[in-house]
């Protein structure tokens, strides 16, 4: 991959918004391609490892791109499987963060268990964090959002700028339907959580994660017992 000078913020506001026009209609590849040309060593990619359907796209077009992997601390042993599985048979480097904390470093600080009493606060400490820290180098990152995972991705653009965190985030997926997912899965051979055929439509740390009943929001299944949906990494 190439690399290009760093962007000022305003610059990269300006960026995102003609290519989320542009490129509102285009095929992921395409998208990627358009990424990694703009901002080549300053694009990523980040991954929950429910599947590694964007990791192949990415791979396909930026071989060796960097996949940056929340290590909470609470995963499920299923999900730790498919990273292994990526990182031994796809081309891309896998960076596994964590947080600052331990789990049990947490629980000495803030109490046991903070996830069943604040779920925001964990999530914060566990995933929102780590993240910020870990897109420090970047421009721009890929996540793997689709506008049909439920209403609170709903109108996902294909680019799109974070103005809190002063970076481009790019969605290759975003108009995707499960249908399509599932296509490319069987196609590629590509590595799925083993818990989504399960009934966990999505999946993420094991204490704030449940099965789904068909036809469910799939992002009904997470924190279940709180008003919440989301862990605050996307919130823009």
């Amino acid at each position: 991959m190439s690399t290009v000078t760093r962007y000022s913020v305003s610059e990269l506001q300006e960026i995102a918004s003609r290519a989320g026009v542009e490129l509102a209609q285009a095929p992921a590849h395409e998208i990627v391609e358009w990424a990694l040309g703009q901002f080549g060593e300053r694009f990523c990619v980040t991954s929950s490892f429910a599947d590694a359907v964007l990791i192949h796209v990415v791979s396909q077009v930026a071989p060796g791109i960097e996949v940056i992997f929340l290590d909470t601390g609470l995963h499920f042993e299923e999900t730790l499987q498919v990273r292994e599985t990526v990182a031994s048979t796809l081309p891309v480097t896998i960076k596994s963060i964590k947080p600052r904390l331990s789990v049990g470093q947490q629980d000495a600080e803030y109490g046991p268990r903070l996830f069943s009493r604040e779920p925001d606060e964990c999530c914060a400490l566990r995933k929102v964090e780590p993240l910020e820290r870990a897109l420090e180098p970047y421009d721009a990152w890929a996540a793997g959002l689709r506008r049909d995972e439920g209403p609170s991705r709903a109108n996902t653009p294909v680019v799109g700028f974070e103005v809190g965190r002063g970076k481009v985030k790019v969605a290759p997926l975003a108009y995707w339907t499960e249908a399509d997912v599932q296509a490319y899965i069987a196609k590629h051979n590509v590595p799925v959580n083993k818990l989504i055929g399960r009934g966990y439509a999505s999946v993420g740390c094991w204490p704030c994660t449940r099965r789904t009943a068909p036809g469910e929001d799939p992002r009904a299944g997470r924190w279940p017992m709180f008003d919440k949906t989301e862990c605050g990494i996307h919130a823009g």
